[in-house]
């Protein structure tokens, strides 16, 4: 062998050994992708209500109407995560027509049990998700590259609060009902991209 073709042969193991030495992209497999699951139902597994800020001032003009607020609260009270009382506020939907009359709904001890300080806001939650099983993954339609990014369909388990089993509360909140109820069998998706240490959640 000449000293031109033993250069070439020492240059590509060089190149091999560095190769080897580099980053490895994790793959879209079964165990990687339940790992990246399991992280995300971790930090964002908690099934919530979209009320963040307290006290909650529901209207005395919407006092028997169909205003989410106006047939949520009272539920709530029934059940002693919240108490009541009428006072007056600031209209918000009309600054100039001064103080009208409210019913403003707090937190009770037992209330402040589910309300969680979370990413990126506190909310007052009924329930957290965790991992059943993965059911398959897919590319993103559209996807500019498809190895960098999947779909991950999944089943989930439940640890929901004992007063999601409300009669009341079911027809309150017909979408976390429907939640809970799905435990094991409902379908959810959710995005993750690639990167170097692994696969994370992707904004949608």
């Amino acid at each position: 062998m000449n000293n031109k073709t033993l250069f070439v042969a020492l240059g590509a193991v060089t190149m091999a050994v560095l190769a080897g030495c580099g980053p490895q992209q994790p793959e879209a497999n079964l165990q990687n992708l339940t790992v990246a699951m399991n992280a995300y139902l971790a930090k964002k597994g908690d099934l919530c209500l979209g009320k963040n800020k307290w006290p909650i001032d529901v209207p005395q003009r919407e006092a028997g109407t169909r205003a989410r607020n106006a047939v949520q609260m009272p539920v709530l009270e029934r059940l002693g995560l919240v108490s009541s009382e009428k006072t007056k506020a600031k209209d918000d939907k009309d600054t100039e027509a001064g103080e009208i009359e409210v019913t403003r709904y707090a937190l009770t001890g037992e209330g402040k049990k589910y309300f969680l300080e979370r990413e990126p806001q506190a909310d007052f939650c009924a329930a957290h998700l965790t991992l059943d099983k993965i059911v398959g993954w897919e590319a993103p339609k559209n996807a500019k590259e498809p190895s960098e990014a999947v779909v991950v369909t999944y089943t989930y388990r439940i640890d929901a609060a004992p007063w999601t089993g409300d009669a009341e509360v079911q027809k309150a909140f017909p979408m976390v009902d429907r939640v809970v109820r799905g435990a094991g069998t409902m379908q959810l998706k959710q995005n993750f991209r690639r990167t170097e240490t692994g696969w994370i959640p992707a904004e949608i």
